[in-house]
C-alpha cells in the first residue's frame, strides 16, 4: 500500500466571496453572532479591554471606509507596521473588506528587513505605528488616523473570485531570502477543516492565544478562526509575562489555549499552576511537540495538548484532535477533506512506513496562490500535482504521519522558521568577519537555540556581532550564542558541513571550564 490519504475534496468555496465578510459574519458557524456577543478580551493584570462583535464589525468596516478615503484602491498592497494591540487585526480585516491586500509583519523586524520587503512589494501605503521600526515611505497612514477611521460609516464588502489575492505573509526561504507568500480569499474557507479536526472549536469556546497580534499564528488560530465561529478570543496584553498566563486562563475561564511548545515549557517551569476547570484541551503548532512536555502538561493540568503541522504556504493540514487523537510521537493524521501523501524521490507516493517528502495536493483550497513575482520559485515546489513541503516523514497504515525533520537546513526559533542563509548573509556584512555559519544546536532536553560559528579579525567578537545583529535582524532570527572557531567544518569539496555544527557546539561547550 502507498503513503496516500485521500478523503475526498472539501466543499468548494462559494462565489463571490470576501474573507472579511466570512470572518465578521461567522461563515464557519452559519449563524451570525449578536452585536453584544463577546468577540475579544484583551487581558491585563488588572484591566480587561472587551470588544463585542458589534463593535468589531463597526471598527473594521469603518476602517475600510477610511482606507478608501485615503485614495487606496482594490488590489493595492498595504504593509502593516503596527504594534501588539487590536488595531492590528482591525486594520488587517478592514483592508481585506474593501479588496486591498494587507501584508502583516512582525513588529520585531528591523528597518533593513522591512526595506527589503518594501523594495520587493512596492506597497501603496504603510499602516504605521511610530513605535514600530520602519523606513520612511511616501505614503504612511499613522496609527492615530486608523483609530479615528473606526467610527466612520461602514464600507461595503468588495466581493469577487475566491481565488483572487487576499493577503501576503512572509516566510523564510531556503535560499536565504524570506519569501512573500500570496494567499487567496478562499484560504479562510479551507480553515474549516482545522476548526473541526484540530481545535474542535464551538461558538461557546473562549480561546486564549499566547502570541502577539502581529504573529500569523495568533492572527489565524487566535483571532480569525474563533471569530469565524462566533467564539471569544482571549489575548494577553503586550508585555504580559508567560508566567502570568495560567492565572489569566483560570480567571477568565479559557476553554482552549493555543501556543508554541516553548510557551507550555515556560508555564510548567514557572511555578505550581492554578486549577483551570474550564480548560478542555490545549493546541500546539510551530515546531514538533516533545513527548515529555506533552506528558508533563497532561499530568499537571489534566488536559491533553493536540498538535498540528503546517506551514506559511498552507497553514495546518495534519493534526490530532479530541475526536481523532494521536500518540505524541506522531504529528497526527491528515485532516478530513485533505489529500496528503509522502512522496519518494520520483515524486510518486512512497510505500507505507517509508521515509519521503510530505506533500499536499496542489488543488487544496488552503494552499497559497504562489510566491509573489516568483513563478520559478513557486514551480520548484510543485511536482506531479503535489506541493512539496520540504519536511520529511512517514505514513503508517492508519494514516498517522511521523515527522523526520526538514529536507533542508531550516531552523526553528520559538515557532518561527528561520533560514540559516538569511542570518549568515546579514551577519557577513559585518566588517572584518571572514567566515560565519549558523545552526540550531541543543542546549537542554528538547530545547535548541540558534548558534553562530565565526572567525575573522581580532576585533570581531561575540559582543560586536550581537550588537550588529540587534540592528539588522529581528529578535527571533538572532543567534543566542556566538562561538569563535579557527575553521568551519567542511567536506572534501570545501562545502560547509552545516549538520556537523550541533556536534561541534556540544564538544566545544564540554571543553569550556565552568
Amino acid at each position: 500500500m502507498l503513503s496516500l490519504f485521500d478523503d475526498g475534496a472539501h466543499p468548494p468555496c462559494p462565489a463571490p466571496f470576501n474573507l472579511a465578510d466570512y470572518v465578521l459574519n461567522q461563515g464557519a458557524s452559519g449563524r451570525v453572532a449578536a452585536d453584544d456577543a463577546p468577540a475579544l478580551d484583551l487581558l491585563g493584570p488588572d484591566h480587561v479591554e472587551s470588544w463585542t462583535y458589534g463593535a468589531l464589525r463597526q471598527a473594521v468596516l469603518g476602517t475600510g471606509t477610511g482606507l478608501l478615503g485615503e485614495g487606496l484602491e482594490p488590489g493595492d498592497r498595504v504593509l502593516l507596521r503596527l504594534g501588539n494591540d487590536p488595531l492590528f487585526p482591525i486594520a488587517y480585516l478592514g483592508a481585506i473588506a474593501v479588496g486591498l491586500v494587507p501584508v502583516p509583519t512582525s513588529s520585531q523586524l528591523t528597518e533593513p528587513e522591512v526595506q527589503r520587503m518594501i523594495d520587493e512589494l512596492a506597497p501603496r501605503a504603510i499602516l504605521r505605528d511610530p513605535a514600530v521600526a520602519s523606513p520612511d515611505h511616501p505614503r504612511e497612514i499613522p496609527a492615530d488616523s486608523l483609530r479615528q477611521m473606526q467610527s466612520l460609516p461602514p464600507c461595503e464588502f468588495a466581493y469577487g473570485a475566491p481565488d483572487r489575492p487576499a493577503y501576503i505573509v512572509y516566510t523564510s526561504g531556503t535560499g536565504g531570502n524570506p519569501r512573500a507568500v500570496v494567499h487567496a480569499h478562499r484560504a479562510i474557507w479551507a480553515r474549516q477543516m482545522m476548526i473541526r479536526h484540530w481545535y474542535d472549536l464551538g461558538a461557546d469556546d473562549r480561546l486564549m492565544h499566547a502570541g502577539a497580534f502581529n504573529w500569523t499564528f495568533t492572527l489565524g488560530t487566535g483571532l480569525m478562526d474563533p471569530w469565524s465561529m462566533g467564539a471569544t478570543s482571549l489575548i494577553p496584553r503586550a508585555g504580559t509575562p508567560l508566567e502570568a498566563l495560567p492565572d489569566l486562563m483560570a480567571h477568565h475561564r479559557a476553554t482552549l489555549v493555543a501556543a508554541a511548545p516553548g510557551v507550555y515549557r515556560k508555564m510548567l517551569k514557572s511555578r505550581a499552576l492554578p486549577k483551570m476547570p474550564s480548560l478542555r484541551h490545549a493546541l500546539s503548532a510551530g515546531e514538533k511537540l516533545p513527548a515529555p512536555l506533552a506528558a508533563g502538561w497532561q499530568a499537571t493540568t489534566g488536559t491533553p495538548i493536540y498538535e498540528a503541522f503546517g506551514m506559511s504556504e498552507c497553514s495546518t493540514f495534519i493534526s490530532a484532535s479530541p475526536t481523532n487523537p494521536a500518540p505524541v510521537s506522531a504529528l497526527g493524521r491528515p485532516q478530513p477533506g485533505r489529500r496528503i501523501a509522502v512522496l519518494d524521490d520520483t515524486g510518486a507516493p512512497a510505500p507505507l512506513d517509508t521515509p519521503g517528502i510530505i506533500a499536499i495536493d496542489q488543488s487544496d483550497p488552503g494552499l497559497m496562490i504562489g510566491y509573489f513575482n516568483a513563478p520559478e520559485a513557486t514551480k520548484a515546489r510543485l511536482c506531479n500535482g503535489w506541493f512539496l513541503t520540504g519536511d520529511r516523514g512517514t505514513m503508517s497504515h492508519d494514516g498517522l504521519i511521523h515527522y523526520l525533520g526538514r529536507n533542508d537546513d531550516m531552523m526553528n526559533a520559538g515557532g518561527y522558521r528561520v533560514s540559516p542563509m538569511e542570518v549568515e548573509a546579514t551577519l557577513m556584512r559585518h566588517p572584518g568577519l571572514t567566515q560565519i555559519a549558523v545552526a540550531a544546536v541543543p542546549v537542554a532536553q528538547d530545547t535548541q537555540i540558534i548558534a553562530a560559528f565565526f572567525n575573522g579579525a581580532e576585533d570581531v567578537t561575540a559582543d560586536t556581532l550581537l550588537a550588529f545583529a540587534n540592528q539588522h535582524l529581528a529578535r527571533y532570527k538572532q543567534p543566542r550564542a556566538y562561538v569563535r572557531v579557527d575553521q568551519l567544518p567542511t567536506g572534501a569539496n570545501g562545502k560547509l558541513l552545516r549538520r556537523a555544527l550541533p556536534d561541534l557546539y556540544t564538544r566545544l561547550m564540554q571543553r569550556t571550564p565552568t
